[in-house]
């Protein structure tokens, strides 16, 4: 299965005049993990969840928030409140339902991979040619992520931030996560993932910062952050987001998605896939609560706490997001292609499709001001509806785009 959107490699349009007809059912039997260039494995069409999830995530960065966020404003309810908070991040530890939105980015990545990989292999790439494709496909996303957030189409080189965007996460988490995938069976691939959350945790843990000392997770105290006002220097985005160090922890955000993606692509029966993404969620969830020290009594025993912090992302954060992202898969593995319940996934499918064609839009475009030309004489009318009405006007722009182009079979892939 190859994935359009963030999820796959060549930048290229794909141009069809039909809609493409509705993926299949996988199939069912029992198997384990294929390992990539067999030519034999579980299901080759498209596993419609993934599309959909990638949608789902897509949704609130191109116009969920600011609808959510916005009833607030005309209802201001203790609910209402709560989904505000949720749609904003916390400002250091801690995790809130906004702090999902990149982790789960990555983990699709890694999903897919599996799948693409070994849809290559079974063309006949060589394994060379895919080391390139992989290094050029994560420089293509690092050029987009400056482009997107680092001020590249400004052409002002005082101005431009080198690393600050989710695409080069994705980028470096995609190559180092590619790296172990060519290079380890699943079991291999598994343990080094371990080991790269263990040593992550050790050099914030153990190695001394100048002027700060070992040890220190403060915003401008932490290993991580050092590292990049060193390397990056002014060309640092200013925030207290960390990324060269951080690009280890990237790598295993991707790596669990792998995980999940070696095992929807077994043969085993739905159901199995099903149970084992929750068990695997719910474990993730546990470990990382547990690393994070949100289990008072687990101090009295364990000095080993890291807690949950996402501008870190630390290894604890990893393991949260992680479990919150294996479950989320499961439901809708579950609903979409295990029960089949997919007329209600559509609009997601549409979003999930394009994901790296609508993610750059929103970034580069302002749609709100094509939805004013059309809903701006209504405000007088509308009151505390004012900003709702705008938001679902700008989410129907982008919406309604990305459906014709669904229409016309126009992927942009990458």
């Amino acid at each position: 299965m190859e994935t359009p959107g963030i999820s796959n490699i060549g930048v290229h349009l794909e141009t069809k005049p039909e809609p493409p007809p509705p993926p299949p059912a996988p199939p069912g039997g029992q198997g384990t993990s294929v390992s990539i260039g067999q030519p034999r494995g579980g299901p080759r069409g498209r596993v419609m969840s993934i599309d959909a999830l990638r949608g789902f995530d897509m949704f609130w960065i191109i116009g969920g928030h600011a609808i959510f966020t916005s009833l607030h404003d005309i209802f201001n309810h203790p609910a209402t409140a709560w989904i505000k908070t949720q749609l904003t991040h916390v400002k250091w530890e801690g995790f809130r339902s906004e702090d999902l939105i990149m982790p789960l980015f990555l983990f699709i990545v890694g999903v897919v991979m599996p799948f693409s990989f070994d849809k290559r292999f079974r063309r006949g790439h060589t394994r060379g040619r895919l080391y390139l494709h992989i290094v050029v496909r994560s420089l293509i996303l690092f050029v987009l992520g400056m482009a997107a957030q680092g001020h590249l189409l400004m052409y002002d080189l005082s101005k431009i931030h080198f690393y600050c965007n989710t695409l080069q996460a994705i980028a470096a988490g995609y190559l180092i996560a590619s790296l172990i995938l060519l290079n380890f069976k699943p079991v291999g691939q598994a343990l080094v993932t371990a080991a790269l959350l263990l040593v992550f945790w050790a050099l914030m843990v153990w190695v001394p910062v100048p002027g700060h000392g070992a040890g220190v997770l403060t915003p401008d105290g932490n290993l991580a952050m050092y590292i990049d006002v060193q390397v990056l220097g002014d060309y640092r985005d200013g925030t207290t987001y960390t990324w060269i160090l951080s690009s280890i922890t990237f790598a295993c955000t991707v790596m669990l998605g792998t995980m999940a993606g070696h095992l929807l692509h077994s043969e085993r029966t739905g159901a199995a896939k099903v149970l084992w993404l929750m068990a695997v969620g719910i474990a993730c969830l546990v470990l990382g609560m547990m690393w994070g020290g949100w289990f008072p009594y687990i101090k009295d025993v364990w000095r080993g706490e890291f807690p949950i912090i996402k501008h870190l992302w630390t290894s604890s954060f990893v393991l949260f997001a992680g479990g919150v992202s294996y479950l989320l898969l499961a439901v809708f593995y579950l609903v979409i292609d295990v029960w089949r319940f997919r007329r209600w996934a559509f609009p997601l499918v549409v979003i999930g499709m394009n994901a790296i064609a609508v993610y750059m839009a929103t970034q580069l475009f302002n749609f709100g001001q094509i939805a004013n030309i059309f809903l701006g004489g209504l405000d007088r009318f509308m009151g505390p509806w004012t900003g709702f009405v705008h938001a679902v006007g700008a989410f129907a722009v982008v919406w309604l785009i990305l459906w014709w182009m669904y229409r016309k079979r126009t992927f942009i892939k990458i």
